[in-house]
């Protein structure tokens, strides 16, 4: 019997089976289904809001907090029944517990990611903005408030909590900043940079400072004496000190105990708790619940191994889910119908200044440092962005009862419209593509004979480094015509939330750090080395996120006015001929590449470990190089490029021109005749460069031919996009890799049996468009070879954190 008790026990632990609609009851009435039921209805809501509301520029912020408006007083909960039926007093309870719950770990994470020690690198452009937005936005509202309670009659609740609604004005919080950047998709471009970094040493500012003011208004309003606030500071600093001097560096040794093993479940657990005591400690010493997560998560180590270990387990809950359910609760919690036309007026006009004033606080430093106009503009938007951090102050200052029901309603609808205001303009106004385009033609076809050449390489890891060399190296370095080699490694942000771009070499204004073993630096030193007098190179290092590191790329491509750029594709092959997808990551990457590169870009198909293709750098063995010529600029561009490879005494070029029957008096054909007959007579006399015409009928002969030829060649080269041909006709409705065209995307597929490594060239775009590969230029000499290109030297510092640091 003991046994069945407990089974029934296990079963049903909210004791609600009676409850059950079966048995004619209201599961409703027990908290725990009416928990899982207002979760599920919040969470669908808010997800179709925003699926509503994202195509018209807004951020996940507002349409999560509008998700929980719909079920509050101000829509659906106005009624009474569904008040009754859907959230009931007790059930909001526990609503409310569960999103305190929800706050406490997403500041935890939201600090963890926050890299502390960059706060004393901070570049003086941010300070100077930083101080001036904190100054501004404390001083105009907190005047206008003191101005409107003196000489206007108002209601006592709205006269005393008018200077703290301004106060509230003067935040610039960096998490709320941070999840506005990453939302708007600019985190990684130098506006982000700059607003993130100004927003993040606003907050060393303003953190101790509302600690302070809570402590000073709590013990006011409990009519405690000036002992009681010493105690509370006290207090404060005790839990501090645990944190920073005990919890950390309890931390620290355990990573250090690591030795590269991942981090176990029990530490994991650990954490866990600590946050949880932290917090239950803030209230114990009458703190904020969240001081202790938001001090932890400093105290954590960002990056690897805990930092990215705590933020793999933990992001897509806190972020996705724990998030959205504060956010909507507060949304919850808002009822218009209590907000009079007094009150909006003038929280409105506080407000609105502290907006104004924000703007004029960067646009004034930002003219001493020649920021822009329309940057300075974009960061002010920026920085008046609110979020989560705000309204937790403003669910603090309404429990203390310093807020009214109506005012904390009034101040969610300001953070809407604001916010609702904000991402449109921001997305309206800012194009950072725009940064990248010079209007001047670079490419390699472009540029003078025997001009430098400045290849940019990515890497993601080590595989593509030989290949890579291979490369580089063809490319012909020569005291006639030099080469310079920019090499950027593409680290994904784990544990940090902002991005870094560092150098490996001395440099002026970007930080630098000391990679001379890693395998990438090794291999270029080697290659400078060996080409001593007719190479250079530079490395850099980029630790972002994958969906806006392409601004670093093209950043660095652009500052230093690289004729090409390659990227590593987002596939591996491994020994024994399987491919492994590798980070998909790297397709976004190249993606975003092709659309904004300000030069041409090569995507390398790398299938080295196939051939075991020999060192061209060190072993000077034979490298044979295939160009397939179909038509376009593109082709063009590759066909540019190894002709200069041609020069180089190991490397074998062969271009392999496809001729469609029939189509012998085509005026495209006629033009590409001559530019191919112009590169042949450059190349007159050089017995490693040939040219070789195929004739086809279609695709299937066209195809059959490059089976049946690629795999004599260690390098294959194809441009991306071509003149609309019976050649290509139909292969682009499966496309499954469309970054690579048509014809790259057949020589990337599993099925197609190769050994050679593969180049997909696109030639460079110019004013942000494709170039119609459909129309090629009427004057012969807007493709050849020879026009020269006059280009002012490069500067000295040209890469930098913040492009204002250029002088």
């Amino acid at each position: 019997m003991d046994v069945i008790n407990s089974t029934v026990i296990c079963t049903h632990p909210s004791g609600s089976s009676h409850r059950s609609v079966w048995m004619l009851g209201n599961p409703l009435s027990s908290p725990t289904p009416l928990l899982f039921l207002q979760v599920s209805l919040i969470t669908v809501v808010t997800q179709l809001m925003d699926a509503c509301l994202r195509p018209l520029g807004q951020t996940s912020l507002v349409s999560q907090i509008l998700g929980g408006l719909v079920f509050g007083p101000s829509m659906l909960g106005h009624k009474e029944m569904v008040t009754n039926i859907l959230f009931p007093m007790k059930g909001c309870l526990i609503l409310d517990t569960v999103a305190t719950f929800c706050l406490n770990f997403f500041y935890f994470i939201s600090c963890v990611k926050m890299d502390t020690g960059t706060v004393l690198k901070t570049e003086k452009q941010a300070i100077t903005i930083g101080i001036s937005v904190f100054a501004f936005a404390f001083a105009f509202p907190l005047g206008l408030s003191f101005a409107l309670t003196s000489f206007i009659s108002m209601d006592k609740t709205l006269a005393s909590a008018l200077p703290l609604i301004a106060i509230s004005q003067s935040f610039t919080v960096f998490i709320s900043i941070s999840v506005l950047l990453t939302e708007l998709k600019i985190l990684n471009t130098n506006v982000g940079r700059l607003a993130l970094s100004s927003a993040m040493f606003t907050d060393v500012v303003s953190l101790p400072m509302i600690t302070l003011i809570f402590a000073v208004l709590q013990v006011k309003h409990s009519n405690k004496s000036m002992l009681t606030l010493l105690w509370i500071l006290l207090s404060i600093a005790v839990l501090l000190v645990v944190i920073f001097y005990v919890i950390r560096p309890t931390i620290i040794w355990y990573a250090g105990r690591l030795n590269g093993k991942p981090v176990d479940e029990f530490f994991f657990v650990c954490i866990i708790l600590c946050v949880l005591f932290t917090s239950f400690c803030s209230e114990f010493i009458g703190q904020h619940y969240s001081m202790g997560p938001i001090f932890l998560g400093l105290a954590v180590p960002e990056g690897p191994p805990v930092g990215s270990t705590l933020i793999s387990k933990m992001e897509t809950v806190s972020g996705a889910f724990l998030y959205p359910l504060y956010l909507a609760v507060n949304g919850l919690q808002t009822d218009i119908f209590k907000i009079n036309l007094q009150a909006t007026w003038i929280v409105t006009a506080v407000v609105l200044v502290g907006f104004v004033a924000k703007i004029i606080a960067v646009i004034l430093p930002g003219y001493y440092y020649n920021v822009p106009m329309k940057d300075c503009l974009v960061i002010g938007l920026v920085l008046n962005g609110r979020g989560i951090a705000e309204l937790c102050m403003y669910n603090l200052m309404k429990n203390s009862k310093l807020l009214t029901g109506q005012l904390f309603s009034l101040l969610v609808l300001t953070l809407i419209v604001i916010n609702g205001i904000i991402a449109p303009l921001v997305k309206f106004t800012y194009n950072s593509s725009s940064e990248y385009h010079s209007g001047k033609r670079i490419s390699i076809q472009h540029t003078k004979r025997d001009s430098e050449l400045r290849i940019m390489v990515c890497f993601n890891k080590n595989e593509n480094i030989p290949t890579m060399l291979n490369i580089i190296e063809a490319s012909c370095a020569s005291r006639e015509s030099n080469i310079e080699v920019i090499a950027l490694l593409l680290v994904e942000l784990l544990g940090r939330s902002r991005p870094l771009l560092v150098a490996h070499q001395p440099h002026d204004t970007l930080p630098v750090t000391n990679c001379d073993l890693t395998q990438l630096d090794n291999a270029l030193k080697q290659y400078a080395q060996l080409n001593e007098g007719c190479a250079r190179v530079q490395s850099f290092t980029s630790i972002s996120d994958f969906d806006t590191i392409h601004e670093d790329v093209c950043r660095i491509s652009f500052d230093r006015r690289a004729n090409i750029l390659i990227m590593p594709f987002h596939k591996r092959w491994e020994i024994d001929g399987t491919v492994e997808v590798k980070n998909r990551g790297i397709q976004t990457i190249n993606t975003n590449v092709l659309e904004r590169a300000p030069c041409s870009v090569g995507i390398l198909i790398d299938r080295a470990i196939l051939s075991g293709c020999p060192s061209l750098l060190i072993g000077k063995s034979t490298y044979y190089v295939a160009v397939l010529f179909i038509g376009g600029a593109d082709d063009a561009e590759a066909l540019a490029y190894a002709s200069r490879m041609a020069r180089h005494e190991c490397v074998n070029v062969t271009v392999i021109r496809f001729l469609v029957f029939g189509e012998e008096n085509s005026k495209d054909r006629k033009y590409e005749t001559d530019l191919v007959d112009e590169y042949r007579y450059h190349n007159n006399g050089n017995t490693r460069f040939e040219i070789s015409e195929e004739v086809v009928r279609d695709g299937m002969e066209f195809f059959s031919s490059v089976r049946r030829m690629v795999d004599c060649f260690d390098l294959v080269m194809v441009g991306r996009a071509h003149p609309q041909s019976v050649l290509l006709h139909g292969h682009d409705q499966w496309s499954e890799c469309p970054e690579l065209g048509v014809v790259g995307d057949m020589l990337a597929t599993q099925d197609f049996v190769t050994k050679a490594s593969v180049l997909v060239v696109q030639q460079q775009r110019m004013g942000g468009r494709f170039i119609n590969q459909n129309v090629m230029p009427n004057q012969r000499d807007q493709l050849v070879h020879n026009v020269p290109m006059n280009e002012p030297p490069i500067p000295s510092c040209t890469i930098s954190m913040d492009k204002y640091d250029r002088k």
